[in-house]
């Protein structure tokens, strides 16, 4: 009986090293957000405000104050798709990945390309 007991102690103290191990990797012991969570909460909350999914994330960096994004996000789907109308917002988000505004940034069709302006803008 002590050998299965000893064997249960010993499971229980390796299966708690690993999930101590995973939160390290997770970036959830030293308190910080990995960018693919920042990314997805974004996502999530920006959906939940505009009523529209995201398409992808065009833009991602870490600022002072916390993270900047710009997300495209399709707004009127159409027939053909490449008429559909999509949106480029602008997301500040805190340090906890919270988002604290966000703007609508430009408007576009999906089927035409972007001429770039002078200066590169």
């Amino acid at each position: 009986m002590s050998n299965t007991s000893n064997t249960s102690k010993s499971q229980n103290s390796q299966n708690s090293s690993r999930s101590g191990s995973n939160n390290k990797q997770a970036g959830e012991s030293d308190g910080q957000l990995r960018p693919m969570e920042v990314l997805r909460h974004a996502r999530a909350q920006l959906a939940e405000l505009t009523g529209a999914e995201a398409e992808s994330v065009s833009s991602f960096e870490r600022t002072e104050d916390g993270w900047s994004l710009e997300v495209e996000v399709l707004e009127m789907a159409k027939i053909p798709d490449t008429m559909s109308l999509l949106a480029t917002y602008q997301v500040e988000l805190d340090q906890d990945g919270e988002l604290t505004g966000y703007r609508r940034i430009r408007r576009y069709e999906r089927g035409r390309a972007e001429t770039r302006r002078p200066g590169g803008r």
